[in-house]
């Protein structure tokens, strides 16, 4: 099987994504899809990552901060890497065969989350029309002005700079950026070089999100762990071959 007879087989066409909604991620650098993920999926894909924040401590003092590699800990989270819609945006974004960094998730509790703008590569900045990494916030709530939406400068993936070349402090606010509000079943695709960050969650309850997180298979990528979108046996097993081939590291 090659690349493309995986993304075929998956669902993705030419026109998966429409003209318009590709130019949209082009001149912004992201793309919500409202209403991706049905209201069951949301409900089921929500306690399947809080019950892994318990069974694994996540987020507590001394604990790990995010829940890595969830695609290998529940079926649930299948959709983030398999949707057609989700994968012609990836495609599009990244251009070249590419491989799926795993699907990962922090708790979001109140009083907590804000981030400086950054962007999610560890390289030079990227020169436009050539990125490495692409990302996906998938709402498994409501994102409001209240609960630490994330804020992204539109744009700024052409720009060729890295926030702290511009911005005498990331954390501050930009006077360009928004924040990507939408209800629960949302999936907003946005390049990893637009600059982008959570913001602090001002409301009384935890905002819940997962990531899907890729990368080129070849060439420089985010600076991660190794073992980020390595499949367990059980995952392996679990899935088609075209789903395992979105998580083979290198076409060589």
């Amino acid at each position: 099987m090659t690349f493309q007879e995986a993304l075929y087989a998956l669902g993705v066409r030419e026109d998966t994504l429409s003209e318009e909604e590709k130019f949209t991620l082009d001149r912004d650098g992201f793309l919500p899809l409202p209403n991706l993920v049905p209201a069951e999926q949301v409900i089921r894909m929500r306690q399947a990552m809080e019950e892994l924040f318990v069974l694994e401590k996540t987020g507590e003092p001394d604990r790990p901060t995010e829940c890595t590699n969830m695609q290998n800990k529940s079926a649930d989270f299948d959709i983030c890497f398999t949707h057609p819609r989700l994968l012609a945006g990836i495609a599009h974004v990244l251009k070249e065969d590419f491989r799926s960094l795993g699907i990962h998730s922090r708790p979001n509790r109140p009083g907590r989350g804000h981030q400086p703008l950054h962007v999610d590569y560890g390289g030079t900045p990227a020169k436009p029309g050539e990125y490495f990494v692409c990302n996906s916030m998938w709402m498994l709530t409501d994102f409001t002005e209240e609960n630490g939406p994330t804020r992204v400068v539109p744009g700024t993936h052409r720009c060729g700079k890295h926030p702290p070349e511009v911005m005498k402090d990331p954390k501050e606010p930009h006077p360009e950026e928004i924040k990507l509000i939408g209800t629960a079943g949302t999936v907003a695709i946005f390049n990893s070089h637009l600059w982008h960050g959570a913001t602090l969650n001002r409301s009384s309850a935890d905002r819940p999100n997962v990531t899907s997180f890729w990368c080129r298979r070849e060439g420089p990528h985010a600076n991660r762990s190794s073992d980020w979108g390595v499949l367990s046996p059980e995952a392996f097993a679990r899935l088609n071959e075209a789903a395992r081939y979105l998580f083979i590291a290198s076409s060589g």
